[in-house]
């Protein structure tokens, strides 16, 4: 059974449809990445994963609950989902560990000594084990980023969302992040993440997805949507961002 299922989601702003009529299957411990223009669609889908958004039409279904149902609980919905956002939104008057306890203590009621063993695993496993102690505005943005993603794995969650993760770092950072989602995928994670990283997202991905005006135009497997796209938009997405990447 797919881990998570998108069925026909069309979702509209102010008379405008960001998404229309996405179909999407994930299978557990897949990497699905979502690539296209800014404006394209693809945060918006993660933020109706996450019911950070509520869709207009059609479904969404978190091992087989259908989680689009207007009376299914948000929060129980939310436990079950990690997301991290380009921006690393660590509450600036807690400590690295504060941050990242947080929600297995008040969402998921982990004992306290519980939830800091945790922590103190998951920021040594990914090079912060000195940082414990640290605020976010002591730490160097690529840091912060991993904090972000640490507090979401905390939680221990079905399925990891990332959106645009790298986007604000300088770019001598993003190998260290990337080098974090890698991990997560040899550890078997499942994960959608939104992204404008081609080369690493041609690496790690088994489905990739091209969105463009809120249409899901092409999905396949990585080698095949990079080296022989059937959609003559997403071969010119392609061809003008890697050009674009030389420079």
């Amino acid at each position: 059974m797919s881990l998570l299922t998108i069925d026909g989601v069309w979702k509209n702003f102010h008379g405008h449809d960001v998404l229309r009529g996405i179909d999407l299957e994930v299978q557990p411990h897949e990497v699905v990445s979502l690539i296209g223009a800014s404006g394209s669609g693809k945060s918006t889908l993660l933020r109706c994963v996450n019911l950070l958004e509520t869709v207009d039409d059609g479904t969404i279904f978190l091992d087989g609950d259908e989680i689009t149902d207007p009376r299914v609980n948000v929060d129980d919905v939310r436990k079950r989902l990690g997301i991290v956002f380009q921006a690393f939104n660590l509450f600036p008057h807690m400590t690295v560990l504060d941050n990242i306890t947080l929600a297995p203590r008040r969402v998921h009621k982990a004992a306290r000594e519980q939830a800091e063993e945790q922590a103190h695993e998951l920021l040594a496993k990914f090079g912060l084990a000195d940082k414990a102690r640290a605020y976010p505005d002591q730490l160097s943005g690529g840091q912060q980023q991993r904090v972000a993603i640490i507090r979401a794995l905390a939680t221990q969650p079905r399925l990891m969302l990332l959106d645009e993760v790298t986007s604000a770092l300088d770019p001598e950072l993003v190998v260290e992040v990337l080098g974090i989602i890698r991990e997560l995928k040899e550890s078997g994670m499942t994960m959608i993440l939104a992204t404008h990283e081609m080369g690493f997202c041609r690496e790690i991905s088994d489905t990739v997805c091209f969105l463009d005006g809120g249409v899901l135009l092409e999905k396949g497997p990585a080698e095949k949507v990079f080296t022989d796209p059937e959609n003559a938009r997403t071969r010119e997405f392609l061809r003008s961002v890697l050009e674009t990447r030389r420079f």
